[in-house]
């Protein structure tokens, strides 16, 4: 087989592609134990490779349609969009061929879908509570901004910089926060039209990068490619089960088979390619190893998105404690990363460096919830119920009065 040396010289990657193979090699081995990976599998990095520059084509389609001028009767409106969101394409007299194939796709449930897996799935991540922000906001989020593209994107896009930071990362919380509400991903479901409305702005903004020239396609791939969609996907499914345990939390083999199901299908409606839509953590572990090691070095855009985060924790509304809440949040955060990411990476992302004071106590309290007060059935309600009121107040302290508008559609 030709080795994936030989073939980076073609068209068919970017450059970013294996552009710092010593350093992901050396931040992914935790994963590879974790994932059983004994070398890397060649016809899968080239796979990876040639997905930087593969594309939702549907979505493609749909916002292709939207960019047609007004007396088309096949141009597809923002209006005519969110109708067919809430109401069904029925709804929608005379409605465009792009907008009936886009909600065709998304309309139809698979075959191997199990709602009740589902709502299992999301039980078991409304347990974990507040362990489930943690990990996302540092293994996944920031943990994500060590390696070049999706950050540089961010930045590029205005997003999770300066005063946007924690109403980005707020507005993100209200999507995964809406796919765990109990029927959150049947079709009336508030998670359901959140992934499909993301999954619309997702091609929009590739669209619109790919068409204006503000984008180095040849550099990074498609500014929203199949690659950067999995690893991010990825990200929410077994990174996040791989992050809690390391904070104590146990997780027994059936609530990973559900909450790896339930990604699986908004993956799915996400428009992820299926072949890289998993049902085990371990196959999802092994593809998350390859994607890891192909990534590229650390860029200004990861400082930037990083230090945003951490300072934005200080700032949010603690109410009547916010000079003391503020700083502790901030430090809480540092700490945690050091857990996480390791000294050399938060110096890539230009953070302080403290100690892991934070971590004990965490993992103390996730033994005994998970351990002794989930055993029960009202157990598992009483955690399930506290993990709701933490994403609340979560959410008011990033928004204020302001409600979260990720689901808002322009007229």
């Amino acid at each position: 087989m030709t080795s994936v040396a030989q073939r980076t010289s073609e068209a068919a990657y970017p450059t970013r592609f294996l552009g710092a193979p010593e350093r992901s090699e050396r931040i992914g081995r935790v994963l590879r134990l974790a994932a059983g990976v004994r070398e890397l599998d060649d016809e899968l990095v080239d796979r990876i490779g040639r997905k930087m520059f593969a594309r939702d084509e549907v979505g493609a389609r749909l916002v292709r349609a939207m960019g047609r001028d007004r007396p088309d009767a096949e141009r597809v409106t923002m209006a005519r969009f969110g109708r067919a969101l809430e109401h069904g394409i029925d709804s929608v007299p005379d409605a465009p061929e792009p907008l009936r194939e886009f909600f065709a796709v998304v309309d139809r449930v698979p075959d191997w879908v199990d709602f009740d897996q589902v709502e299992r799935g999301a039980r078991a991540i409304r347990r974990m509570g507040r362990n489930v922000d943690d990990v996302l906001l540092q293994l996944s989020l920031i943990g994500g901004y060590r390696f070049g593209g999706p950050a540089d994107l961010l930045v590029a896009t205005g997003g999770l910089t300066g005063s946007t930071a924690m109403r980005r990362l707020g507005e993100t919380k209200k999507w995964a926060l809406a796919i765990s509400e109990p029927g959150g991903m049947r079709r009336d479901g508030q998670g359901f039209k959140l992934t499909v409305h993301v999954r619309a702005m997702h091609a929009l903004v590739n669209h619109r990068f790919e068409t204006n020239g503000r984008w180095d396609s040849q550099r990074w791939g498609l500014p929203i490619n199949q690659a950067d969609q999995a690893s991010t996907l990825g990200l929410f499914n077994s990174t996040l089960l791989l992050g809690v345990r390391a904070l104590g939390w146990i997780v027994t083999p059936a609530e990973s088979r559900a909450v790896m199901h339930a990604w699986k299908y908004v993956g799915w409606l996400m428009g992820v390619d299926e072949d890289c839509l998993f049902d085990t953590e371990r196959e999802q572990n092994r593809f998350n190893y390859h994607i890891l090691r192909v990534q590229d070095d650390v860029t200004p855009a990861g400082a930037a998105l990083s230090g945003a985060l951490v300072e934005g924790k200080r700032n949010l509304d603690h109410g009547r404690f916010d000079a003391v809440a503020g700083p502790y949040a901030r430090l809480r955060l540092l700490s945690m990363l050091r857990y996480f990411l390791g000294k050399w990476d938060l110096r890539d992302l230009e953070l302080p460096v403290t100690p892991i004071w934070a971590i004990p106590p965490i993992v103390a309290k996730n033994l005994v919830r998970s351990g002794l007060i989930a055993r029960s059935r009202r157990g598992r309600r009483y955690l399930e119920r506290a993990g709701d009121r933490f994403a609340e107040r979560d959410l008011r302290r990033t928004f204020g009065r302001d409600a979260p508008e990720i689901g808002a559609l322009p007229s």
